[in-house]
């Protein structure tokens, strides 16, 4: 079903969903790539990366896209450091920095910016499409 509701899924469903879906691992990844170096004074505070998880959604044979089925915390631990001079240490002198690698976030950030991309083109392709067909038909 149309994103809209109203029968099948065209390039402007598909296109428009893929799109959504890749903010949201955007956003994802801005929310990790903050949140990298930060620390806190146990583990169980300590931030973990968060991941969007992606279902397929098919329409028809030959016609699907993606959705966001969720959002989902890593099981990546956290970093303890002894830094006893940090306000935040613990008794033992110890803080956790977040559960974050800022290389992966960064390689995530840029191959989602590249899939969104790629979702553009395929919008101005199919309005060029549409409107090269309505100039033909005139």
């Amino acid at each position: 079903m149309s994103m809209s509701g109203h029968g099948p899924m065209n390039v402007f469903d598909i296109a428009g969903r893929a799109m959504s879906a890749q903010l949201v691992r955007l956003n994802a990844t801005a929310s990790n790539m903050a949140n990298a170096g930060n620390v806190t004074g146990s583990a169980a505070e300590a931030y973990r990366a968060i991941k969007p998880v992606f279902q397929s959604v098919t329409d028809s044979p030959g016609v699907s896209t993606v959705k966001v089925q969720n959002v989902v915390t890593t099981n990546a631990q956290p970093t303890k450091r002894h830094d006893p001079n940090h306000p935040l240490a613990d008794k033992n002198g110890d803080v956790w920095e977040a559960a974050v690698d800022s290389s992966a976030e960064l390689v995530d950030m840029i191959e989602t910016a590249r899939m969104y991309q790629n979702n553009v083109q395929v919008l101005n392709t199919a309005k060029s499409l549409m409107m090269e067909t309505i100039r033909i038909g005139k």
